[in-house]
């Protein structure tokens, strides 16, 4: 799970390509679970993927138990929103966002959904599942019987321990990148002395050991990444599968936010935000969606080997994890906007809290900065819209302090529509404009590079 580098050169896939265009869980061909021999000798040695693998159902499956467990974060948060858990509930995104990563790079190189590397990542999902049960109560150490700090924290090593298990098994043939897994582990191995620690001292300490274990293993891993031995084999597989991790987030995020409505609506105000909240989900959709996720995947696709190793771990394992973090804070923000509206008719006029509003305009703020990078990453522009308008809410938050919630929410998705449609006009597919295309956007208003 260390920063995957770029340095090495992808050489010629073995194993058998599937034909273009099959859909999602056609993997390579030949080879599909349960399979007689196949899944046989998988047990033995993991099948390795072809150049044009693609994500198979196993891993939207893995990708679900990740997902929900983000969702407990948002629960952890909402519990009770002060400055504090959103720091809090960035470690724990962090903390699981460097997980999911590494098993994203394992399953670009070798078929998950056969024999021991699906055996193994069906423990990490357990895993992932009972962590995400208990992640509400993180920072607690009187919930009954349950240690959730100590029970994350296993949890978080055991997905570590396999996932190096797994991927140093699948790297038996390849010296680099057996020498590159090594030098991960070192700072990996450090970090658990203060991720163990923290879940012993809770509170203050729990914040600051376990900030400091992703530090050390973000930071060492970044230095062992010198090594050079990561590569992508099927670009395609790396792009969709971060693509479908978003617009599950992106949908999960629509239900986090629905929940502040309670069990009823009584009253107009609380469609009205709630429909305001569809509409700024529907446009970070857009932005990301509808001409930007193809455009990147062909530049990925296109990139000499050094190169697009060097973008698949800066604009899709680094900057992803910030549109993530966004689409969760702008949730938790229209949450609370829902929640406020819900409530008696005294309080339609009361502001937002200041860490609500943060996570609202912030988060916001974060994904459009997020995208701005990815775009430059990728397809080699600086969308400055977006850059103007994260700048601007940012700005506008001490004046929101001021306005209510709904009228905060408001000024959001406002925004968000203002920059979906500008960059609508300033963008120029070459293609039908189904969504669909494959062909870069051709920017017309945008600061080329």
């Amino acid at each position: 799970m260390g920063t995957q580098d770029p340095a090495a050169p992808d050489g010629p896939p073995p194993g058998r390509a599937s034909s273009p265009g099959r859909p999602v869980g056609s993997g390579d061909g030949p080879g599909e679970p349960g399979s007689g021999p196949v899944e046989t000798a998988a047990w033995r040695s993991p099948t390795m993927t072809g150049e044009s693998h693609r994500v198979t159902s196993f891993e939207i499956f893995f990708d679900l138990v990740f997902v929900f467990a983000i969702t407990r974060v948002g629960s952890f948060m909402a519990r009770s929103l002060t400055a504090t858990t959103l720091a809090r509930g960035l470690i724990l995104l962090l903390l699981l966002w460097w997980s999911w990563t590494a098993y994203v790079w394992l399953g670009n190189r070798v078929r998950t959904d056969q024999g021991l590397v699906r055996a193994g990542m069906l423990v990490v999902m357990a895993a992932l599942f009972i962590a995400a049960l208990v992640m509400p109560d993180a920072w607690s150490h009187h919930t009954g019987t349950v240690n959730a700090p100590l029970i994350l924290a296993a949890a978080f090593i055991l997905v570590r321990l396999v996932y190096f298990g797994l991927h140093l098994t699948a790297a038996a043939q390849d010296s680099r990148l057996r020498a590159q897994l090594l030098a991960d582990a070192i700072p990996q191995t450090f970090s658990l002395a203060p991720l163990i620690a923290g879940a012993v001292l809770a509170g203050a300490w729990q914040t600051a050991l376990w900030a400091l274990a992703f530090t050390i293993d973000f930071g060492g891993g970044w230095i062992a990444s010198r090594v050079g031995g990561w590569n992508v084999r099927s670009p395609g597989h790396f792009a969709e599968r971060h693509r479908m991790v978003l617009i599950i987030v992106l949908g999960e995020s629509l239900i986090s936010a629905g929940t502040g409505a309670g069990d009823s609506v009584s009253r107009t105000t609380v469609l009205v935000a709630a429909a305001l909240g569809f509409v700024a989900v529907v446009c970070l959709w857009r932005l990301y969606f509808e001409h930007l996720a193809a455009a990147a995947e062909d530049a990925l696709e296109h990139a000499s080997p050094a190169r697009r190793a060097r973008m698949a771990r800066d604009a899709y394992t680094m900057v992803h994890f910030l549109l993530i973090v966004g689409v969760l804070y702008l949730a938790l923000g229209a949450r609370e906007v829902l929640t406020a509206v819900t409530g008696s008719v005294s309080n339609l006029g009361i502001p937002l809290d200041w860490p609500a509003l943060t996570g609202l305009y912030a988060g916001t703020a974060v994904y459009l900065a997020g995208l701005a990078a990815f775009t430059r990453l990728t397809v080699q522009y600086v969308p400055r819209a977006q850059l103007a308008v994260g700048a601007g809410l940012l700005i506008l938050l001490p004046v929101a302090r001021h306005l209510s919630a709904l009228s905060a929410l408001t000024v959001v998705s406002v925004a968000l529509i203002a920059v979906t449609a500008f960059e609508r006009r300033v963008v120029a597919p070459k293609s039908d404009g189904d969504g669909g295309n494959t062909e870069a956007p051709e920017p017309k208003g945008a600061d080329s590079v």
